[in-house]
């Protein structure tokens, strides 16, 4: 199985079919696959996926695909290299779904990558026409979509009630073998806002892993604002990481600090108390 792209999907889909069984090779014509993440859980990862025996092509990218008598695909690489696979899965990006809509018979205006373009309460250029979720190209997350519509219903039927969707702070996750949970500022985002950093990280074999033969690691950080002691970003790589980030992202959006977390009694022995023990920033 060869799986082309380097976001969601393609990280998503090449975890399925190496755990299925299938011999699958991720290639992405990047340096590094999941573009924004913070960089140590896109460096994890990658440790991670190659332990486990995907087949990681970074830099480089598909230059024609042949099929064969039997069946099979020959992937024909810019660089002149051959991969013979059985299928492939393009997972290079998505379009909005506008077709058969008969927008080109109302002032709808597009931006320049085809999503409908609305201002804050999610009027088209035609007023009577509202947009929202993936077709408006902001966040392209079902649960912020979900907000969206709450805020629309909201401000349509219960104005006492609307208030706009805060777009900061949305925890996200990626279902990969091991998982991603995220939420907040990566630390390369954090840096270029000008933020004076502390950065807590640890790695450690999870407990319920620790009596077999399995050797896949837990990543945890913590991004510190060093002069607030604000919680600006908190990253994870391992079991169950979307659900123990959606907690701590209630902690973030209540404005929690690091003295917050590390007066926190955690609960033991689960891998979660470890954001709550992280005691030593990394050197500076």
């Amino acid at each position: 199985m060869l799986v082309i792209g380097g976001g969601y999907i393609a990280v998503e889909f090449a975890s399925i079919f190496h755990g299925l069984g299938a011999r699958t090779s991720l290639l992405y014509r990047g340096d590094l696959f999941l573009r924004g993440f913070d960089q140590g859980v896109r460096e994890h990862l990658k440790d991670e996926f190659t332990k486990k025996g995907v087949d990681l092509q970074f830099k480089a990218d598909i230059a024609r695909i042949d099929k064969r008598l039997d069946g099979s695909l020959t992937a024909t690489l810019q660089d002149g290299r051959v991969l013979e696979t059985d299928c492939v899965f393009y997972a290079t990006g998505r379009r909005p779904m506008l077709d058969d809509l008969g927008l080109e018979n109302v002032n709808v205006a597009l931006t320049d990558k085809g999503f409908v373009k609305v201002d804050q309460e999610y009027r088209s250029s035609e007023p009577s026409i509202l947009a929202l979720g993936d077709v408006i190209g902001r966040v392209q997350l079902t649960p912020v979509a979900l907000a969206e519509g709450m805020a629309v219903a909201r401000r349509l039927f219960r104005p006492d009630e609307y208030h706009s969707v805060d777009y900061q702070l949305i925890p996200t996750a990626v279902f990969s073998l091991p998982n991603i949970g995220t939420v907040g500022l990566s630390e390369e985002q954090a840096r270029s806002a000008g933020h004076q950093l502390k950065i807590f990280e640890t790695r450690f074999r999870p407990m319920k892993l620790s009596l077999g033969d399995f050797h896949e690691k837990t990543f945890m950080k913590l991004v510190v604002d060093a002069v607030s002691d604000k919680v600006l970003g908190c990253h994870m790589v391992g079991p169950d990481a979307g659900e123990i980030i959606q907690g701590i992202a209630v902690a973030l959006r209540a404005g929690a600090t690091k003295r917050v977390f590390d007066e926190t009694i955690g609960i033991h022995p689960t891998s979660a108390e470890e954001f709550v023990t992280l005691r030593t920033p990394l050197p500076a």
